[in-house]
């Protein structure tokens, strides 16, 4: 069997005399800890409980299940026990502070994708680890508005065939998959890169009447194939889980689009900025890769809140380019000429 070196010991050589990578790195043996514990019970599936049944609303307005609350436990448990100031989570409506002396803040998305669950469909944690802005105050919401730029760590974990930690420190985006056998996280693919180009493209086309001009035109000249301005043919993927979309594109290149449309609640976009937008941008641009609102990159906008919603398209780094030209120059479809108007799926006659 190869050896692979362990989480464990990468930290253990990244972390140095350095007090706060020291930091970074404790507190992510920690979120490794929980992630274990969170595989653990998703393979058990229905023989851990009734892990899909809705409970309440979140402070965000989604739907609780089961898992969520379990899962954000979990998690939390173990920051109690690291150099973690304060931990904002996407099932709490205010930051859970910790040790207002540590170094560190965490954000977390305790179990993306858990509308899946019942499904068998891939899952994740999403997780993000900033400095704390000063030292020895009260934590609160504020300690989470910085730019995704800030972050000193981030990652995922993914519960699928395998269970895998997707992380970067900053220096590459490092793949670590879990040992059953030992209870170890052991690097199997160091310095991801994804493919700057693609052909494959994910979005929900169950919401294109919704999409604002520059959306459609790029999906539908997508939809035109070989035939179309791009000149080559796409394949389209949708499942619904963050962290398993963001898993393919590691692996061979693509691009996800979650933009804003025009319902009320997501004209802003739907996914959250600190705690999924950030740790994703975080992960692909140190992959190669690039992620961006359609208007500026994911990494430099700011958060007002540590709920704020923001909108996500990140992937292959030249058709995520291609998508910003789409804002940026080309004409909306509402604005092409009429000999465009009778082309492409969301166009009637």
């Amino acid at each position: 069997m190869i050896e692979h070196q362990t989480l464990q010991q990468h930290l253990d050589e990244w972390r140095g005399e350095d007090p706060l990578r020291g930091a970074v790195a404790e507190t992510l043996e920690r979120i490794a800890e929980g992630c274990c514990a969170i595989a653990e019970i998703i393979a058990l599936g229905p023989l851990a409980g009734p892990l899909a049944s809705a409970g309440s609303q979140n402070a965000d307005g989604d739907v609780q299940v089961e898992l969520d609350v379990r899962a954000n436990d979990l998690l939390i448990g173990e920051l109690k026990s690291a150099p973690v100031a304060c931990v904002a989570s996407e099932e709490l409506e205010l930051p859970c502070g910790l040790n207002d002396q540590a170094l560190v803040c965490v954000a977390i998305d305790p179990l993306d994708g858990s509308s899946n669950i019942d499904t068998n469909v891939s899952v994740g944690t999403i997780f993000s680890v900033l400095p704390m802005k000063c030292s020895g105050c009260q934590p609160s919401a504020k300690c989470f508005v910085q730019k995704g730029k800030q972050q000193l760590a981030a990652g995922y974990a993914i519960y699928g065939p395998q269970t895998a930690l997707v992380l970067t420190l900053g220096e590459g985006t490092h793949i670590f998959t879990l040992n059953p056998d030992t209870g170890e996280f052991c690097l199997t693919q160091a310095s991801v890169q994804i493919p700057k180009d693609t052909n494959e493209f994910a979005i929900n086309t169950s919401n294109f009447r919704r999409w604002d001009g520059h959306i459609r035109a790029y999906v539908d000249d997508c939809l035109e194939g070989a035939e179309g301005p791009h000149a080559k043919n796409y394949n389209t993927r949708w499942i619904a889980s963050l962290v398993a979309e963001c898993h393919r594109i590691m692996m061979r290149g693509g691009i996800f689009l979650y933009p804003g449309d025009r319902r009320p609640d997501y004209h802003k976009g739907r996914l959250r900025l600190a705690y999924e937008c950030s740790p994703i941008a975080f992960l692909v641009e140190q992959a190669g890769g690039a992620a961006s609102t359609g208007h500026k990159a994911i990494m430099d906008v700011k958060p007002k809140n540590i709920h704020q919603r923001a909108p996500l398209i990140f992937g292959s780094l030249n058709e995520v380019e291609l998508l910003e030209h789409y804002y940026q120059q080309a004409n909306p479809i509402e604005e092409r000429s009429q000999l465009f108007g009778n082309r492409g799926l969301f166009r009637t006659g």
